[in-house]
């Protein structure tokens, strides 16, 4: 068994082309209706549009990344009973048309959060960082949301304060762009007051609500799912830390236990990203994959360097704190064990060479993914020669 080799594909309007993921070696693509507002019915005749677009390109579409749970789900308010049915939906028309893995999030207001989309380094090629100082900066003097200050200490504050005091106003508007960074596949932007207005809709639902609201909704979808054949894997926090206020609940060993237990259905189950799991250092990776592996359903592999404020970029896929040679060998343990090929991506990757004159979605471009795709495919080739001579 080997990790089936996939790259994340935007759509028609992604410059990096089909073509481009098939000559990088991939065998499926992993890909989304991003034209599609969330929460909406996805039509079969828009997913198999989508099939037949990937198959011309002698690729397979079986993974989707993600079906987007609308923020009224996370909330359990407003229409989110309507929004439910839509999900059922969709993922009963997604089945029909052959599709496997769903991924989605329960993460508040924001997919995902960097405060530098093109931290250079020691090379040239440029990464994704994250800056706890210049985020706080962000909350407190860009963003200006309502009592910030009672989620940080005052050492916090006072850095905050010398970073922002002390940077430039190119540097600022950059930070600002890229907090407010839109959803993926979306070339919009948040708005500050767009960001508030959503956080607001949050007031008063804590860890506790927002996990039992996510343990109602995949009640309600995992029968749909498991009648489907369908498998559900739900992203981890990213970063795995409480963020503007807002609750986490998908961001350690624990929380993926609660939400497996309390929902025991076949297709409850896991997108590892090592990523996001490997920012925080009490996450023990390969032990997650020892202990979770049978409810591991798609996996992220990369790596950050991280350090003990708080701060972390996304570093070469085979470099970092991640020890992807240690989390790829438990992988083949666990297909071999299980007899399942698991579908894999190298997620992100360094914009580097030509990469540099275009302008990719962040942590997309297509050289820096090739290379970390090559080297994983090279490195998970050498461990399978070694465990099965």
């Amino acid at each position: 068994m080997k990790m089936i080799q996939t790259m994340r594909w935007y759509g028609p309007d992604d410059i990096v082309s089909l073509q481009d993921l098939r000559q990088a070696g991939c065998e499926e693509v992993v890909t989304a209706l991003h034209q599609i507002p969330v929460g909406d019915i996805w039509p079969i005749e828009a997913i198999q549009e989508r099939i037949t677009l990937i198959e011309a390109a002698g690729m397979r579409w079986t993974v989707v990344e993600s079906l987007p749970v609308h923020e009224d789900i996370k909330k359990r308010g407003g229409d989110y009973q309507l929004f439910i049915e839509n999900y059922k939906i969709s993922l009963q028309h997604l089945a029909q048309c052959g599709l496997k893995v769903i991924t989605y999030n329960f993460m508040a207001v924001l997919d995902w959060m960097r405060t530098n989309l093109k931290y250079e380094t020691s090379t040239g090629a440029l990464a994704l960082r994250f800056e706890k100082s210049a985020f706080i900066a962000f909350d407190l003097f860009l963003l200006k949301r309502p009592n910030a200050t009672q989620n940080y200490t005052a050492r916090e504050i006072e850095k905050a304060t010398y970073y922002f005091d002390n940077t430039t106003e190119l540097t600022k508007a950059e930070l600002l762009n890229s907090c407010l960074q839109g959803l993926p596949g979306s070339k919009d932007h948040f708005t500050p007051e767009q960001v508030l207005a959503l956080l607001n809709g949050f007031k008063g639902i804590d860890d506790h609500r927002l996990r039992q609201n996510l343990i109602s909704f995949l009640k309600e979808v995992t029968p749909i799912a498991d009648n489907a054949g369908l498998q559900l894997a739900i992203h981890p926090d990213d970063p795995p830390y409480p963020i503007l206020g807002l609750p986490r609940i998908m961001s350690t060993e624990a929380d993926a236990r609660a939400i497996l237990s309390a929902v025991p259905a076949k297709s409850n189950g896991l997108c590892f990203c090592s990523g996001s799991f490997g920012a925080r250092p009490d996450n023990d990776l390969p032990g997650m994959i020892q202990r979770l592996g049978s409810r591991i359903y798609f996996l992220h592999l990369r790596s950050t360097e991280r350090d003990e404020e708080g701060n972390f970029y996304e570093a070469n896929h085979l470099e970092g704190n991640a020890n992807v040679f240690s989390l790829v060998k438990e992988i083949i343990k666990l297909m071999a064990d299980e007899q399942r090929a698991i579908p894999m991506r190298p997620d992100h990757g360094h914009q580097m060479l030509d990469d540099l004159h275009k302008s990719p979605y962040p942590g997309y471009s297509a050289i820096g993914r090739l290379k970390g795709l090559a080297e994983i495919r090279g490195l998970e080739l050498g461990i399978q020669k070694c465990l099965f001579p």
